[in-house]
């Protein structure tokens, strides 16, 4: 499963990746906005909001990136892995 988590704290980015990778996802995070963000993020299975963190405008940009595709999207005003640890659990099946 692709996951792409905008939003959050420098910081905590490898630690984001690592939750994934024990759920068995694969992960990419954006804390910062840039120019091709829509372009970057792709078709993944799930996108994850944290909108605490995040401008409107890179929301928007993200969620017009997914427009057209399959993708869950998951919210959460917190970025700590224990939210991110709650939206995995709600939405990743384990093998």
């Amino acid at each position: 499963m692709s996951i792409v988590i905008v939003g959050g704290n420098d910081c905590m980015v490898c630690q984001y990746k690592n939750l994934c990778k024990k759920y068995h996802c694969r992960a990419k995070v954006f804390t910062q906005m840039s120019g091709t963000l829509s372009d970057k993020i792709g078709s993944p299975d799930l996108l994850v909001l944290f909108t605490g963190t995040v401008s409107h405008k890179m929301v928007r940009c993200a969620l017009g990136g997914v427009k057209n595709t399959n993708t869950i999207v998951a919210r959460a005003h917190s970025s700590s892995i224990a939210a991110l640890k709650q939206i995995l659990d709600t939405h990743v099946v384990q093998a």
